[in-house]
């Protein structure tokens, strides 16, 4: 769900984000990556705790996942390469540029490259396009990126091609050329196209609602040929890709090798020590307990580290009893001490606390505390007066979503032990990382409250705020809004902002946005992490890109030697 993301998701198997992945255009806060141009060849390993949440495009939403796509799969745009800024600019992919839009920005052109091809070797046209997108939509696979679903000009009632059809709105007039009309003006279409749900799939092939994900069709620079769900996934050359066409992916090394299910403590240790083939490999951030054993200069060497870009976040469910009271809710708020919940994680090195929900690193940011506490432990006494004001005098009880990770765990263990000092009791829901964010995306299936977190889409506030606060992102399955606040001047609001054409004005708005909606306490900001990642001896290439939380580039990243 980040997107959903938003944290590393998956592929840095600590962190906590749903799907949303991007930074800003301020940079990711990266302190560099491993220098070095990787060469061609070799086998690149990735060791990994979790693994992926879906190898379907129009499911995964997180940062982790998004960035693996990359690798398999192309879209009519895509991020840039680099670290900061150059991670977070859109670029074109498969198309020629990023889009051409008629006078108020409803209407959006895109024409393809020559030379594109699926992993067998046909043609990828518009009509694919077309089609990877109208499947997408299907409501039985609809829970990745949101923004389809939300800027399409479509019927209500349509629920993708299997069961509604083609859709009419988007138009193929030839091969190469394929035009969206949206249901509303929208500046940042680019960046919308270059989302997982917008990758092509051929329109006369057999592909199903449930076939990508068993076996992706690659249109990018690697082909899945061996995959064993929670064990392993190989990547092999695509013969088909062309690099003259791909001004992204290096492409360097021959294939990649990801070994799922490993305990995080182990690939500290491996990554540490650096033996055999551990030194072709990757991994994501560390573990708390192995932050004093990495200082050394020889292992900094290979350290990369970073903000992430996301906030980590206790949303609290505004349809639940008691949680519709936003007294209670501004009490939860008082009540976390957020110090301890920060030396759960790891102390200083690996997250600053949070009192905004817009993360620094987000144009518009703007810095405030509406639930303050002496050195950020927590105001029991107070959060006491107002679940007392709320008519819970005798306190309160919810149950918490979490990940089954010991960084989530000590999290949440962190919040319990805070809100038992205001009378707050908090059960425990443990659900498995592989299916954390598609169960917290269904309504049915969420609790009170859960710990996730959120990483925007690209560099701007509209992909921060409204898929995790706006009423009318709410969804059945694939739900950001984990919340589910659905406040009329909320919503009235973010509508005012999205027509806004001078973006400074607009960023401002979002930074102000941020504060009334907490308010209304929807959640509680817990922190804004930071990556911090030791890679291989042989390892080049490497750095946090600030639009996939802060992982290491999938699609620049190579090997320092095949000898």
């Amino acid at each position: 769900m980040k997107k959903r993301t938003a944290f590393l998701g998956l592929a840095i198997a600590t962190s906590l984000a749903l799907v949303g992945c991007t930074a800003s255009n301020t940079g990711s806060g990266s302190s560099g990556g491993v220098s070095g141009e990787p060469v061609e060849g070799g086998t690149l390993h990735v060791l990994q705790n979790t693994d992926f949440s879906h190898l379907d495009p129009a499911q995964g939403f997180d940062g982790g996942v998004n960035n693996f796509y990359r690798l398999i799969y192309r879209t009519l745009t895509t991020q840039g390469v680099g670290e900061g800024a150059k991670g977070t600019e859109i670029v074109p992919d498969l198309a020629t540029d990023t889009g051409t839009p008629n006078e108020d920005a409803t209407e959006w052109t895109f024409t393809l490259q020559d030379d594109i091809f699926f992993e067998d070797g046909t043609p990828i046209t518009s009509a694919d396009v077309k089609f990877g997108v109208e499947r997408s939509l299907d409501p039985s696979i609809s829970i990745g990126s949101p923004y389809a679903k939300i800027v399409l000009d479509m019927p209500e009632d349509y629920q993708g091609y299997y069961i509604s059809g083609p859709l009419d709105t988007i138009e193929t007039p030839d091969e190469k050329t394929i035009v969206f009309h949206l249901n509303q003006p929208y500046a940042d279409f680019a960046a919308v196209v270059g989302q997982a749900p917008f990758t092509p799939f051929p329109a006369d092939g057999d592909v199903t609602t449930t076939s990508i994900d068993q076996q992706p069709i690659a249109s990018g620079p690697y082909r899945v040929t061996e995959y064993q769900r929670g064990s392993t996934l190989v990547l092999e050359r695509n013969e088909y890709w062309d690099a003259a066409t791909d001004d992204v992916r290096t492409a360097a090394p021959d294939s990649f090798e990801w070994t799922f299910g490993l305990d995080a403590a182990t690939i500290d240790e491996r990554m540490i020590a650096d033996q055999g083939a551990d030194q072709d490999a990757i991994a994501g951030s560390v573990q708390a307990a192995s932050i004093s054993r990495i200082q050394t200069p020889a292992i900094q060497e290979r350290t990369i580290q970073g903000l992430q870009g996301c906030t980590t976040y206790m949303p609290l469910n505004t349809t639940k009893p008691g949680m519709d009271d936003p007294l209670v809710r501004q009490a939860i708020n008082l009540a976390v001490d957020k110090q301890a919940v920060k030396d759960g994680t790891g102390g200083s090195q690996l997250a600053d606390i949070a009192t905004t929900m817009m993360p620094p690193t987000v144009a518009g940011f703007a810095e405030f505390d509406l639930y303050p506490s002496e050195d950020s432990k927590g105001d029991p006494e107070a959060a006491k007066a107002l679940l007392a004001e709320a008519g819970y005098p005798d306190g309160f009880e919810f149950t918490l979503d979490i990940r089954n990770n010991p960084k989530m765990q000590a999290q949440a263990e962190a919040i319990q032990q805070a809100l038992a000092k205001a009378d707050i009791t908090v059960d425990f829901n443990l659900i498995d990382s592989a299916t954390f964010y598609e169960v917290i995306g269904t309504t049915s299936q969420q609790h009170d409250a859960a710990i996730t977190g959120w990483c925007p889409d690209w560099a701007s506030g509209a992909t921060f705020l409204p898929p995790i606060f706006e009423g009318t992102q709410i969804f059945e399955k694939g739900n950001s809004n984990v919340a589910q606040l659905n406040d009329p001047a909320v919503n009235q609001r973010m509508t005012e902002i999205r027509a806004m054409t001078d973006v400074d004005e607009a960023n401002a708005a979002w930074g102000a946005l941020d504060e009334q909606i907490m308010e209304l306490a929807p959640a509680v900001p817990l922190l804004f992490e930071k990556a911090v990642m030791v890679v291989g001896s042989n390892i080049a290439g490497a750095y946090a890109h600030a639009g996939f939380s802060g992982g290491i580039d999938y699609v620049s990243v190579g090997l320092a030697s095949t000898d």
